[in-house]
C-alpha cells in the first residue's frame, strides 16, 4: 500500500469534520436548542400551508366554488395556533406545573361532555364541540393535559420509583379513565395517542423494562377485541394486511395513497400537478397529505418532511437532557415522543406499513385541532428550551437577544431544586455519655439514616438519568 493511499481516508476524515465543525460550533451555542427548534417549527408551519392549499384546491372548488376556502379556514386556525404558541413560550413553568391538575380536571369535563347532546358528532364519532362554525376535539388539549399533570405526579414521586403501587398510581387510573371517555366516542386513533404519552412517561421516569412487556401486551389485546365488536375496525385490519382483496372498496384508499406514491417517482410531478386530488384519493389534505406531498414533491419532498420531523425529535430530546429542572425534562421527552410518533403513525399507515387510524400529520394535516395543539406543544418547548441552564445565564448575562426583543420574552428563572427536609428527631430518650451500648446504638441509627437517605436518592436519580439520555 503506497503512502498517497494511506493518507487518502485521513484527508477525507479531514474534509468530514471541517463540514462538520461550524454546525457543531453553533450546537455548542447557548440558544442553539431555542434557535433551532423556531426554525423546524416555521418551516413545518409554512410547508403545510402551502401542501394543505394544494391538497385542498379541488375539494373546496367543487363544493364551495372557490379553490381557497380550506386554505383560508386553515390560515385562520395557524393564526389562532401562533397566539397559542405565544402564550405556552411566555407562561412562567412553576405556573403551568401548579395548574396542571385543574386543566387536566377541565379535559376530563370536556369529554364527558362531547359525550352529550352538546358534541357533535362528524365522520361516525363524537368527538366534536362546534362554537359560531368553529369546531374542536378536546381530546387533542386532554393529551397535553395529561402529559404536564403525569409528569408533575411523577416527579413528585420520583424517589418511590421502585415501588409499582406510586408508580402507577393515580396516572394509569387516569389514564384508563381518559382511554375510556374517548372510545366512547369513538376515536381508536386518539387512544393510541394517548397511550403513546402514558408510555412516554413511565418509560422517561424509569420505569423497569417488564411492566411496558405488561402493557403493550394488554393492549395489543384490548385493540384486538375492540375490532371484533366494531365491523369497520375489523375491516381496517383485514385490508391493510390484503389491501387486493377489495380494491374498490376497503381497500381502495391504501390503494390509491400507494398509486400516488408510486406516481411521484423521484423528484414528484411538481407542485398543484397531482391527480389524486381530483376525488381519486379521500381526505387527501387531511389524513393521507403525505400521498400528495409524494406524488407532487416525489421521494425528496418525503425526505424532507421526514428530516424535519427527524430534527424535532432531535431538538426535543436535547431541551430534555439539558435541562436540570426534572419536570421540564419528563415532559420535554414526552411531548416530544408523542408528537414525533404520531407522525411516525401518519406516514406509516399512508405508505402501507400500519392500519389505516386516522391520525393527522402534525403541522401539515388540515384541522384546527391538530395544528393548534400542535403549536401548542411546539410554544411549550421552545420556552423549556430557554430554560436550559446555560440559555438562562446567556440571557441573564447578555441580554434578551434578537428574538427575545422581538417577542418581548421575559428572562427564565433558574431552577432550585426543593430543599431537603431534616430527618426527624429521635424519640427515644439520651444514653448517659459512657453507658454500655451507647455508641453501638448511636451507628445503628446513623447507619439506618444513611441507608433510609440513600434509598430516597436512589432511584430518583436514576429516574431523572435515564429520562435524560433515553
Amino acid at each position: 500500500m503506497t503512502t498517497a493511499t494511506k493518507t487518502a481516508p485521513a484527508r477525507r476524515r479531514r474534509a468530514g469534520l471541517t463540514v462538520l465543525s461550524p454546525l457543531t460550533a453553533w450546537l455548542t451555542r447557548p440558544l442553539a436548542s431555542f434557535h433551532l427548534l423556531l426554525a423546524v417549527f416555521g418551516l413545518l408551519t409554512i410547508f403545510g400551508l402551502v401542501m394543505v392549499l394544494s391538497a385542498s384546491s379541488v375539494d373546496s372548488f367543487t363544493k364551495d366554488g372557490s379553490s381557497y376556502s380550506v386554505f383560508g379556514k386553515q390560515v385562520v386556525y395557524c393564526l389562532a395556533g401562533l397566539v397559542v404558541f405565544y402564550l405556552a413560550l411566555r407562561t412562567p413553568v412553576k405556573l403551568m406545573r401548579r395548574f396542571s391538575l385543574i386543566l387536566l380536571t377541565t379535559c376530563l369535563a370536556l369529554l364527558v361532555l362531547v359525550l352529550t347532546p352538546l358534541g357533535t358528532e362528524l365522520n361516525g364519532a363524537r368527538s366534536w364541540f362546534v362554537v359560531a362554525g368553529i369546531s374542536f376535539q378536546p381530546v387533542e388539549f386532554a393529551k397535553v393535559a395529561f402529559a404536564l399533570w403525569g409528569a408533575h405526579v411523577l416527579v413528585t414521586k420520583r424517589g418511590l420509583m421502585n415501588q409499582y403501587r406510586h408508580l402507577l398510581v393515580p396516572v394509569v387510573p387516569a389514564a384508563l379513565l381518559m382511554f375510556t371517555l374517548v372510545m366512547l366516542q369513538p376515536d381508536l386513533g386518539s387512544t393510541i395517542t394517548l397511550f403513546v404519552v402514558l408510555l412516554a412517561l413511565l418509560w422517561f421516569a424509569g420505569a423497569p423494562l417488564r411492566l411496558f412487556a405488561v402493557m403493550l401486551l394488554g393492549a395489543l389485546t384490548g385493540i384486538l377485541a375492540l375490532a371484533m365488536v366494531a365491523d369497520y375496525r375489523m375491516a381496517r385490519i383485514t385490508s391493510f394486511l390484503d389491501p387486493l382483496a377489495d380494491p374498490m372498496g376497503q381497500g381502495y384508499q391504501a390503494m390509491q395513497a400507494l398509486y400516488a406514491l408510486a406516481d411521484g417517482g423521484l423528484f414528484g410531478r411538481g407542485l398543484g400537478q397531482g391527480w389524486s386530488k381530483w376525488q381519486y384519493l379521500p381526505n387527501v389534505h387531511n389524513d393521507f397529505i403525505f400521498a400528495v406531498i409524494g406524488e407532487e414533491l416525489g421521494f425528496v419532498g418525503c425526505a424532507i418532511v421526514l428530516v424535519l420531523y427527524g430534527t424535532t425529535a432531535y431538538v426535543g430530546l436535547r431541551i430534555a437532557f439539558r435541562n436540570t429542572d426534572p419536570w421540564i425534562r419528563l415532559v420535554s421527552a414526552t411531548l416530544t415522543t408523542w408528537l414525533v410518533g404520531q407522525a411516525i403513525i401518519n406516514v406509516g399507515y399512508v405508505v402501507g406499513l400500519l392500519p389505516t387510524t386516522g391520525l393527522p400529520l402534525p403541522l401539515i394535516s388540515s384541522g384546527g385541532s391538530s395544528v393548534v395543539t400542535s403549536m401548542l406543544v411546539f410554544g411549550l418547548l421552545a420556552n423549556f428550551a430557554r430554560h436550559e441552564p446555560e440559555a438562562i445565564a446567556a440571557l441573564r448575562s447578555l441580554g434578551p437577544g434578537r428574538v427575545g426583543k422581538l417577542l418581548r420574552l421575559p428572562t427564565p428563572a433558574p431552577y432550585r431544586p426543593p430543599a431537603r427536609r431534616r430527618p426527624a428527631r429521635p424519640t427515644t430518650p439520651r444514653s448517659r455519655p459512657g453507658a454500655k451500648g451507647s455508641g453501638a446504638a448511636a451507628t445503628r441509627r446513623g447507619g439506618g439514616t444513611s441507608r433510609a437517605r440513600g434509598a430516597r436518592s436512589g432511584p430518583g436519580s436514576r429516574a431523572q438519568t435515564r429520562g435524560g439520555h433515553r
